[in-house]
């Protein structure tokens, strides 16, 4: 079986108030290349990672890639090929940014590759998006840009906007990450009426604001009572920039996802230089992390013949 790159973004997804189904790709990507190892008695999977949490990136065991692969292969009924993987990684891990998405979807491409499943783009994001529980990470990880997505009868419906949008991201993390699982378990099963006709009129302006490339919507446009206020005390850099949303050269500024990041959209001209300088005053923390970044494109897959079977050598 010949190798194979894939290259995925890390995704931001609700963008505020699209819950579970707006997603936004940013150019930060996970990068592998993947090849069936021809060393006899070498390791079923072996890996070398760079980048991002290498060291998390690296392990065999509990590694989300391998276990997707492994199960999916197991599922269809297809013997399991072993793998050498050269991993890169920007995307930061447990901080809301699509990590499980684009480690999800990756061990479906390496499955549907290295197993022969034949599957085309749209099985495989039905198949990752199934395994994440909800589709916005993955539909922007598979298609780039700016995301809105559904699940109907069990498939992703999903349509992609704001390609040529050059505005800039900031993402500001706080030192301790958070699992989706604990952010889902914060938020009520029921709402009310205000909150919900909320959030639809703001979802609204929010696929014009980046279909149309209207930054002036932003500002409310990424307002949210669904799910961000529910989880401010465990992500309380949410609460200290917030304020920041309309301010000059912030357009919007949300909850990355499920958190603890928070991410930025400025105007294309912004000085990003002050304005991280603003984002600390405002989080009262001179060495909070923050990474700048773009709307990304998604998820792409290469066969290059020059890839080899290094990282068990």
């Amino acid at each position: 079986m010949r190798p194979i790159r894939l290259r995925l973004p890390a995704t931001s997804a609700n963008l505020g108030p699209g819950f579970d189904t707006a997603g936004l790709a940013m150019a930060l990507y996970l990068t592998i290349d993947a090849v069936a190892p021809q060393t006899p008695g070498a390791p079923v999977f072996a890996i070398e990672a760079t980048g991002r949490n290498a060291d998390r990136c690296a392990r065999t065991g509990n590694n989300m890639i391998l276990d997707t692969y492994r199960d999916l292969l197991d599922r269809a009924g297809r013997p399991l090929a072993p793998l050498d993987l050269r991993i890169d990684n920007q995307i930061p891990l447990g901080m809301g940014c699509g990590s499980s998405a684009a480690a999800r979807l990756a061990g479906v491409l390496l499955a549907n590759h290295f197993g022969g499943l034949g599957w085309d783009r749209q099985a495989c994001m039905d198949e990752a998006a199934r395994r994440e529980g909800h589709p916005d990470n993955v539909a922007a990880c598979v298609l780039g840009a700016m995301t809105v997505s559904a699940i109907s009868d069990g498939s992703v419906v999903a349509a992609t906007c704001a390609q040529g949008l050059s505005w800039k991201l900031l993402l500001a993390f706080p030192s301790a990450s958070l699992s989706t699982e604990k952010a889902r378990a914060l938020l009520p099963y029921h709402y009310s009426r205000a909150d919900a006709v909320m959030n639809v009129q703001r979802t609204a302006l929010l696929v014009a604001a980046f279909a149309l490339g209207r930054g002036d919507l932003l500002r409310v446009a990424m307002q949210d009572r669904i799910h961000q206020p529910y989880r401010m005390d465990a992500c309380p850099l949410l609460g200290r920039l917030l304020p920041l949303a309309g301010g000059p050269g912030i357009l919007g500024v949300a909850l990355s996802g499920a958190g603890p990041g928070v991410l930025l959209v400025l105007e294309t001209a912004a000085a990003v230089p002050e304005i991280a300088a603003r984002i600390r005053r405002a989080a009262e923390d001179p060495e909070l992390e923050i990474i700048e970044t773009a709307i990304g494109g998604g998820a792409s897959q290469s066969f290059p013949e020059a890839l080899s079977s290094g990282a068990s050598e």
